[in-house]
């Protein structure tokens, strides 16, 4: 997309693959110039969308002739996206322009106008509880973040936030992301300079969650004003999104494309190697030392985790202690040095992924104690040092020896994590122990929903979790976990009849995009 001819794009030897544009802002399409080298797509399809995630169909073939191909098209949207299904030779895909024409949009689509736009409030938070929770936070897309008034000044009524929108807007929806911390009573205002402010809608009976209001409004600047707090704290907010025509808009970053499902094969790992190897290192890395959450087992390197021979990964959790340890006292010894050993690894800086399908065959490890799970955590806690659960988890499975029947899946996030995490148990009706299960999750911008050897038991829809529960913090690359955890909060600690050691024991991960 640069205009230089001696510039190229080139993908992998294998399909399907894809190539996508965003445009910065809506636009009628009406022509696409695909200039191919060599290895070029014998089936190809060209689509359209305004938002990166839906999309409509603007031209396809399954005869490309390579070459330079001028496509008349019909459209409008912001992405522009190639999808290549059949290779013309032997090679991948490869283009030395891929040019898209058209007129762009006058300013009559509703667009995300706040964006990374510049804000202010009556006061803000930054404390132990809430650092650096600065208007800006309201701002920026990020459900993860957010907005708070100051826990020392700013508890009181009224309290406020607004944004500078750069330039006059005509303003058509705000929707407002709620931290618990929640307006009953408040004000939507408009202004031209940021003294004098109009009222564009009001309520006293705010809920809260998630609210999409349809306002009516002109003006360069967007201030919540609230008259009444929800409880003894202030106001805070996860998201202030204002959306209509004009401003100055800063192109929000697309959402990652959503997968097809089942989709196809892009990561496994089979477990076929020789009994006693460890783990493939090109795929995973072994997390070591004590564990959290007052767990009671030390994780070794890899000295737990071995492939069995028959084309399994073996996880074991064992009574051994590790000298020069310290772990929360273990309930049988009364010693704090560490009197478990297991394992625990994990696919980060080798393999994560945003949207798919992931799924293992598991055979679960159970006892008085026991937690083996099988989980993704947001690949930020490593790369960007996001504390959980602001990172975001996703527990496609949790299984507690105290429970033999019963297995879990959850979702963790700032707003609903811990014991108060989003999500549901399944009652298998047999030991979850008594055979291998396939455990899954089909996650994408809009919907997860898990599942147990194929029969789905629990779906989360993002509007309805946003609207009940808080944000949704799934929207970026996460990797893999397993682990065969040994005590700790959700499982109790071992007794009397804890029998070990005890094997968690892996046929296979996949993940399908």
């Amino acid at each position: 997309m640069d205009g230089d001819l001696g510039t190229r794009w080139s993908s992998e030897f294998r399909d399907p693959q894809w190539i996508q544009l965003d445009l910065g802002s809506t636009a009628r399409v009406d022509q696409v110039v695909l200039v191919w080298e060599t290895a070029h797509a014998k089936t190809f399809s060209l689509k359209i969308s305004p938002d990166g995630n839906s999309w409509n169909d603007l031209y396809s073939t399954a005869t490309g002739p390579g070459g330079t191909q001028t496509l008349p098209v019909n459209g409008t949207g912001r992405y522009v996206r190639l999808d290549l299904a059949e290779r013309a030779t032997q090679w991948g895909y490869s283009l030395w322009e891929f040019q898209v024409f058209g007129t762009r949009d006058a300013g009559t689509a509703e667009t995300l106008l706040s964006y990374g736009k510049q804000g202010a409030a009556s006061t803000f938070q930054d404390d132990a509880n809430c650092g650096r929770c600065l208007p800006a936070k309201a701002f920026d897309r990020d459900p993860a973040t957010r907005w708070a008034t100051s826990a020392t000044t700013g508890w009181v009524d009224p309290g406020w936030i607004s944004v500078d929108l750069g330039a006059p807007a005509t303003i058509s929806k705000v929707v407002l992301q709620w931290d618990p911390a929640f307006a009953t009573a408040y004000r939507l205002e408009v202004s031209d300079d940021n003294a004098n402010w109009r009222e564009i809608y009001s309520t006293t009976t705010g809920r809260g969650f998630k609210e999409t209001l349809t306002v009516s409004g002109q003006g360069r600047y967007v201030r919540m004003f609230g008259t009444a707090r929800s409880n003894g704290y202030g106001y805070s907010l996860w998201e202030f999104q204002v959306y209509g025509t004009g401003g100055n808009p800063t192109p929000a970053p697309p959402l990652p494309p959503n997968p097809s499902f089942p989709g196809r094969l892009v990561w496994a790992d089979e477990f076929n190697a020789p009994a006693g190897t460890g783990p493939d290192a090109s795929k995973w890395q072994a997390e070591t030392g004590p564990g959290v959450n007052n767990e009671l087992q030390y994780y070794t390197n890899n000295n737990n985790a071995r492939h069995d021979g028959n084309d399994n990964l073996v996880l074991q959790a064992r009574r051994e202690v590790t000298p020069g340890s310290a772990c929360p006292p273990d309930p049988i010894s009364g010693s704090t040095t560490c009197q478990y050993t297991s394992a625990r690894l994990n696919t980060h800086g080798r393999f994560s992924f945003t949207y798919g399908r992931v799924e293992a065959r598991i055979k679960v490890s159970t006892t008085q104690g026991l937690w083996p799970a099988f989980w993704l955590l947001g690949a930020d806690f490593f790369d960007q040092r996001t504390p959980w659960p602001n990172c975001g988890e996703i527990d496609v499975m949790e299984h507690v020896g105290r429970e033999p029947n019963r297995v879990y899946s959850t979702l963790h996030a700032p707003a609903y994590h811990g014991a108060g995490g989003f999500g549901q148990p399944l009652d298998l009706g047999t030991p979850a122990a008594s055979a291998f299960r396939t455990f899954a999750v089909e996650w994408d911008s809009s919907h997860m929903t898990f599942s147990v050897d194929g029969n789905n038991f629990f779906t989360v829809d993002k509007n309805q979790l946003e609207s009940t529960r808080g944000p949704w913090v799934y929207d970026h690359p996460f990797f893999i976990i397993i682990n065969n955890a040994v005590g700790g909060d959700f499982p109790g600690p071992p007794g009397p009849g804890t029998q070990l050691p005890q094997d968690m024991v892996l046929d296979y991960v996949r993940v399908f995009q």
